[in-house]
């Protein structure tokens, strides 16, 4: 995004809701159709890479052998 301020995770998801919504009517014209398709698909990129980034700050406490806690990367 250049020259952009960042959007939110919402944001995004709700723009990339809206052309997903639009797209599926079936009421424009081929090359308006395109347009929006390939900014849907950047909204999915941005998204995706949103929440990969989320995934790598989530974290979990894990018990310890002396009782005390430990915070450690979630995994799956």
């Amino acid at each position: 995004m250049t020259n952009q301020v960042a959007l939110s995770f919402e944001k995004l998801y709700q723009e990339l809701e809206e052309a997903v919504r639009r797209l599926e009517t079936g009421e424009m014209s081929l090359e308006d159709s395109l347009a929006l398709f390939e900014r849907a698909s950047q909204l999915a990129e941005q998204c995706n890479a949103l929440l990969d980034q989320a995934e790598l700050r989530v974290q979990r406490l894990v018990d310890r052998p002396d009782g005390g806690l430990d915070v450690a990367p979630f995994d799956d």
